[in-house]
C-alpha cells in the first residue's frame, strides 16, 4: 500500500464535486520581495505602503499575481499534477487584497469535463477560488488543463462542457474598499497617462525583454509550492526539457507592461487566458498590450481599462498574434485578456 500521492488522472474526477486543496500558506513580506527579484514589477500601489495610503488603502497589496500564483500552486497536486498541458482561463476576479499576515487557502470545483478523440487524456474544467484567513474570498477563476488517463481504456466520465462566459462586465470587478484616484501621484507612479490617455484598439510596445533560465523559473514555481512534474523533471518530457510554469510567463509578461502601462495599478479580473507555445530556458520574453475597452467605476477617480497582454518569443513578428489560418502565431507565448484599474 502506497502513502506517497501520484495525482488524479482523468478518470478520476466527477462533475460538481468539490475539492478542498493543501496546504494553507500564510505570506509575508518575502514573497514580495523575492517577487521583484524574479521579476521586473514596479507598479507603485504593491511597493509602497506610502503610496497606497495615498489612494485611500491601509498598506501596499501584495503584487496581484502573487495571489493568483499562490491559490494556483495549492491546486495543483489535486488538478493538474499529471497534466500535459494548461490549456487556459476564464471569469477571474481578485475579490478582496491580500497583504502579508495574511494565509491563503484554495478550494475548487469540477465544472466541466471532455475526453479527447485519442483515448489517452481529457481536459477538465474547474472553478477555484481562494480565501483568507478569515474566510473571506480573495479570488476565483477558472482554468481548463489537459489531463492524462491512467488507463486508456478506462470509461471516461460523462462529458459536460461549462458556458463560460466570454468577459467580464465592468460592474462585475470588485473594487477594493476605500480606493481613491483623485489625489494620485502621477510623478511617483511613473508615467503621466491616465485612462483618457488610451484608445481602444491602441497597441503598446512595452520594449524590453527578459531571457529566462532554467534556474530562476524552478525557484519561481516552488516559491508558489507548484509540484508539476513538467517544470522540474526533464525526463517527464520526450524533448528532455523542463517546461516553464505559464504563471511565470505572465509574471514576466505584466512586469515588462509597466514600461507604457505603469498606471494599471491593480488586476481586478481576467477575462481569458491562453498559453498559446510552451516556453523554455533560453527564450527572451517581450510583451506588448492592445487596449480592449475602458470604463469608469463607482470609486472616486477610479476607472477600469481592459486590456490584451501579449507575451512573445524574442524574434517574433511586432504585434503578431495570429497567422493566415487563425492559428497562435509560433513566437506567441500568452495571450492574456484582463481587467486593471487606473486614474480616469
Amino acid at each position: 500500500m502506497t502513502k506517497t500521492n501520484s495525482g488524479r488522472f482523468f478518470e478520476d474526477y466527477s462533475h460538481g464535486e468539490v475539492i478542498h486543496h493543501a496546504v494553507p500558506r500564510t505570506l509575508s513580506g518575502g514573497e514580495r520581495a523575492f517577487y521583484h527579484a524574479l521579476y521586473p514589477a514596479r507598479h507603485a500601489m504593491a511597493s509602497s505602503d506610502e503610496f497606497a495610503k495615498s489612494c485611500g488603502l491601509g498598506a501596499a497589496p501584495l503584487d496581484d499575481l502573487i495571489v493568483f500564483h499562490t491559490v494556483f500552486g495549492k491546486t495543483v497536486p489535486d488538478i493538474s499534477l499529471n497534466a500535459v498541458a494548461n490549456l487556459g482561463y476564464a471569469e477571474g476576479r481578485f475579490l478582496h487584497p491580500v497583504h502579508p499576515g495574511d494565509t491563503l487557502r484554495a478550494r475548487s470545483q469540477v465544472i466541466g469535463l471532455k475526453q479527447n478523440s485519442n483515448g489517452r487524456t481529457g481536459v477538465v474544467w474547474v472553478r477555484t477560488t481562494g480565501t483568507n484567513q478569515h474566510g473571506t474570498e480573495v479570488l476565483e477563476y477558472i482554468r481548463w488543463v489537459m489531463v492524462r488517463k491512467r488507463d486508456a481504456g478506462a470509461s471516461a466520465p460523462r462529458e459536460m462542457l461549462p458556458d463560460l462566459q466570454r468577459a467580464l462586465r465592468p460592474d462585475q470587478l470588485r473594487v477594493p474598499a476605500g480606493l481613491d484616484f483623485t489625489a494620485y501621484d502621477f510623478t511617483q507612479a511613473g508615467e503621466p497617462h491616465r485612462l483618457r490617455d488610451y484608445r481602444i484598439g491602441e497597441k503598446i510596445d512595452h520594449v524590453d525583454g527578459v531571457t529566462v533560465e532554467d534556474a530562476e523559473h524552478m525557484l519561481a514555481t516552488r516559491l508558489w509550492q507548484n509540484t508539476a512534474k513538467v517544470h522540474f523533471d526533464a525526463t517527464n518530457r520526450e524533448d528532455g526539457k523542463r517546461l516553464i510554469y505559464g504563471g511565470h510567463v505572465i509574471s514576466m509578461a505584466r512586469s515588462l507592461s509597466f514600461n507604457g502601462l505603469a498606471n494599471a495599478q491593480l488586476i481586478a479580473g481576467i477575462n481569458s487566458g491562453a498559453h498559446a507555445n510552451p516556453c523554455f530556458a533560453g527564450d527572451t520574453i517581450r510583451a506588448w498590450s492592445e487596449v480592449l475597452d475602458a470604463a469608469e467605476t463607482a470609486a472616486p477617480g477610479v476607472g477600469a481599462i481592459r486590456l490584451r497582454l501579449v507575451a512573445c518569443k524574442d524574434g517574433a513578428d511586432a504585434f503578431s498574434l495570429r497567422d493566415a489560418e487563425g492559428r497562435y502565431a509560433p513566437g506567441v507565448l500568452l495571450d492574456l485578456d484582463y481587467w486593471a484599474l487606473m486614474p480616469v
